[in-house]
C-alpha cells in the first residue's frame, strides 16, 4: 500500500519527474549480479498500455556466470521478478540483452556473442508486456560478425523493424526485418547494409530514433586504443529511402549502394564539415546520442588524453549552425581495478532523453570510503553552460558506473539505473574474474516485503500432505555431476527431470513434457581459459548444488533456478488429492512448502 501511495504521488508531480530525485548513498539494488557494456541499447525500457493494464519496466544485464537476465517490475501489481533469459552464454559484458516492444505489446529480447558468432539470438514474450512468458530461443543467422544489437520500430514503416549493430567489416550496419510470424520467426528483408566505412578498423556507434522515420547515429573513427586522435561524427538514416544524411539534411550516400566513407583528414573536414562533431588532438569515445524537443541531436562523449590517464566529459549539441561543446567534468582515468588494461574505460555518462540538458556522469569523488566513482547530475542552461550540479550518490563503498536513463520512463519513480561494485575485465578468464558488479537504481520500491514464516506448511523432508490451489515448493538440490540426469523431484503427476543429452531441465505433467530453454549449468568453465573471444563454446559447468523453486496458482506453474525465473507453464489444474513427494535420484536434500506463492525477493532469499 505504501508503494502504491508513493507511486500515485509521484505521478501527480508531472513535469517535476523530468529530473531524477537525489538518492544519496549507493541507490537501491536491482540485482546482486549483473553488468552491461554501453553500446547495445536499449538495455532498459518502460512500456505502458492502459487498455491491457501494462505498466512495466524491463532492465537487462549479464552476470559473470554467463546468465543473461532481465528484471521486470510491474507498477500495476507492484511486483518484481528476475528472469533467466539464457544460461551458459559467453560471460562477457558486451552481451547484455536489448529490448523491443512489438506492435502487439509483446516484448522481444535480443542478445549476441561478442564478435565471434554469426547470428543473433532472441526470445519473445508469449503474453503482451510480460517477459516471464518468454518463448523459445530463436537464431537470426548472418554471414558476418554480430555485436551490440540496437532494434527500432518506426511509424513510417509499421510492417517491419530495424536492427543496427557492429556487423559488416566491424562497422555500423543496418537491416530491415519482418515482424515475427505466427511461430515468432523473423527474416531479413533484403541484405544488411554497412552504413559507413571508416579509416579506423572499429568505429563505435550509438543510435537513437525519432520514432517516425529517422535513426540518428553518432560514431567514432575507431577504438580510442587504436586511434589517436579519434574523431566523433554524426549522421542520420532516413528509413524511407535508406539514405544517409548529415545534420544539415545534406545527402551523403544511398547505403543500399555504398557505405559513406569517413576519415580524419583536413580535406575530409572541409568537404563534410557538418558530419564532424569533434576533431580534437585526443581520443574521443561516444556515450550517448539523444534528440532535443526541436529534433536536434545532443551527444555525450569523452575526450581521453594521449596517455589515456585523463578522461574529460563533454556535452555536444547542434545549435542549427554549429556543434557547440561544453566541458562538464574530469572523469579521472579508467574506473576499474585492473591497471594497464582497457585504460579508455570511463566511469560513464547518460543523457536524460526527456530533458536533454541534464547529464549524469560517473566521476571519482573523495568520500568516507576513499576515492569512489559517484553519480553527479549536471544541468545546462539554454546557452550550453553548466547551471547546476547535484550529487545522485555519495559516500558509496564501491564505484557507481555506466549510468543509463531508462527509455520511456518519464512519469515513473524508476528512471536511472547503473552498475555498482568492483570490475576487473569485460570477460571472465583464468586471469581475471570479469565484472562481478551489481545493478542499482534510484527506485526504493524494489524492496518488496518479505515474510518467510507466513504460509509455511512444512520444513521437514518428509512432507506428506495436500497441495492447495496455490503453493510454493522450494528444494535444496545437491547433484551427482558424474550422473547428471534423471528425475530430480516428483510429486503426484508432476515431475522435474534433467535430460542428459541437452542438460536442460524439463517438467513432465500427465504425460506432457515441457522442456526449458536453458541449460542447467553455468559458463564458469570460461575461467579455465585465456582471455579473449575465441568463438568456442566451452562445455557447461554442471551445478553441484542449486535451489529449485516451483510456484503454482490459477493453472500456471513457474520454476526458478537459484532465484531466477526459468519456466512459465500453462499447466492447468493439478490434482488436489493428498500427495507424497519423492526424489528418485536422491538429489533433493531438503524441502520447504508454502500454501501461498512467494514473491521474487522471498524466493531469492531462499536461494
Amino acid at each position: 500500500m505504501i508503494n502504491k501511495i508513493f507511486y500515485i504521488i509521484l505521478l501527480l508531480l508531472g513535469d517535476l519527474l523530468n529530473a531524477v530525485a537525489p538518492v544519496f548513498g549507493q541507490g537501491y539494488e536491482v540485482s546482486p549480479e549483473g553488468a552491461w557494456c554501453w553500446f547495445a541499447d536499449p538495455r532498459a525500457i518502460h512500456h505502458e498500455n492502459p487498455k491491457k493494464k501494462i505498466q512495466k519496466t524491463y532492465i537487462g544485464y549479464i552476470d559473470v556466470r554467463g546468465n543473461i537476465k532481465a528484471m521486470q517490475y510491474d507498477f500495476v501489481k507492484n511486483e518484481q521478478v528476475e528472469v533467466l533469459v539464457r544460461s551458459w552464454f559467453q560471460p562477457d559484458d558486451h552481451n547484455n540483452p536489448t529490448f523491443l516492444v512489438l506492435p502487439d505489446d509483446r516484448v522481444m529480447v535480443f542478445y549476441s556473442r561478442h564478435t565471434d558468432e554469426r547470428c543473433f539470438y532472441y526470445r519473445i514474450s508469449q503474453k503482451p508486456g510480460d517477459i516471464t512468458t518468454l518463448g523459445e530461443e530463436k537464431r537470426l543467422e548472418t554471414n558476418h560478425n554480430t555485436t551490440y544489437p540496437s532494434p527500432f520500430i518506426l511509424a513510417d514503416d509499421p510492417e517491419h523493424f530495424y536492427l543496427c549493430w557492429r556487423g559488416l567489416n566491424w562497422h555500423p550496419t543496418i537491416a530491415r526485418l519482418s515482424l515475427p510470424d505466427a511461430e515468432d520467426n523473423v527474416a531479413f528483408v533484403g541484405e544488411p547494409h554497412q552504413i559507413v566505412q571508416s579509416t579506423g578498423s572499429r568505429p563505435y556507434a550509438k543510435y537513437v530514433s525519432n520514432g517516425k522515420d529517422k535513426i540518428y547515429i553518432a560514431y567514432t573513427t575507431g577504438h580510442p586504443d587504436n586511434e589517436n586522435p579519434n574523431f566523433l561524427y554524426f549522421n542520420y538514416v532516413d528509413i524511407n529511402n535508406l539514405t544517409l544524411y548529415d545534420v544539415r539534411d545534406t545527402e551523403l550516400a544511398k547505403i543500399e549502394e555504398e557505405a559513406f566513407r569517413v576519415n580524419k583528414t583536413d580535406a575530409y573536414i572541409q568537404a563534410f564539415p557538418a558530419t564532424v562533431v569533434d576533431n580534437p588532438q585526443q581520443r574521443d569515445w561516444v556515450w550517448q546520442v539523444a534528440i532535443d524537443k526541436d529534433g536536434s541531436p545532443v551527444i555525450a562523449f569523452v575526450r581521453i588524453s594521449e596517455d589515456k590517464k585523463s578522461h574529460d566529459y563533454y556535452y555536444g549539441r547542434w545549435t542549427g549552425a554549429a556543434w557547440e561543446k561544453t566541458f562538464l567534468a574530469n572523469g579521472g582515468g579508467h574506473f576499474h581495478q585492473t591497471e594497464n588494461l582497457e585504460m579508455c574505460y570511463s566511469g560513464g555518462m547518460a543523457i536524460n532523453p526527456n530533458k536533454v540538458n541534464e547529464v549524469y556522469c560517473s566521476v571519482p569523488v573523495d568520500g568516507t570510503h576513499g576515492s569512489v566513482y559517484e553519480l553527479i547530475k549536471y544541468t545546462l542552461d539554454d546557452a550550453g553552460d553548466i547551471l547546476s550540479t547535484e550529487a545522485i550518490t555519495s559516500n558509496s563503498p564501491k564505484n557507481n558506473i555506466r549510468p543509463y536513463m531508462i527509455e520511456g520512463s518519464l512519469g515513473t519513480p524508476l528512471r536511472l539505473t547503473w552498475m555498482h561494485g568492483d570490475y576487473y575485465d569485460w570477460i571472465v578468464s583464468k586471469s581475471r574474474p570479469g565484472y562481478p558488479t551489481a545493478i542499482h537504481s534510484d527506485f526504493e520500491g524494489m524492496n518488496t516485503a518479505v515474510d518467510l514464516a507466513q504460509g509455511a506448511v512444512s520444513k521437514e523432508n518428509g512432507f506428506h500432505g495436500k497441495l492447495g490451489k496455490r503453493f510454493t515448493i522450494s528444494l535444496d538440490v545437491v547433484t551427482d555431476t558424474t550422473n547428471y540426469e534423471g528425475t530430480l523431484f516428483q510429486i503426484g503427476d508432476l515431475s522435474y527431470r534433467l535430460d542428459s543429452n541437452s542438460l536442460k531441465p524439463q517438467i513432465e505433467f500427465k504425460g506432457t513434457i515441457y522442456p526449458s530453454t536453458n541449460v542447467l549449468g553455468s559458463a564458469d568453465s570460461w575461467r579455465q581459459y585465456n582471455r579473449g573471444t575465441s568463438g568456442k563454446w566451452y562445455v557447461p559447468e554442471k551445478l553441484q548444488r542449486f535451489k529449485l523453486t516451483l510456484t503454482y496458482e490459477k493453472g500456471i506453474l513457474y520454476t526458478y533456478i537459484n532465484g531466477l525465473l526459468d519456466q512459465c507453464i500453462m499447466i492447468g489444474k493439478i490434482n488436489q488429492s493428498a500427495v507424497k513427494w519423492a526424489s528418485p535420484n536422491s538429489w533433493v536434500q531438503g524441502i520447504h512448502v508454502y500454501n501461498r506463492v512467494l514473491n521474487n525477493q522471498e524466493i531469492t532469499l531462499l536461494h
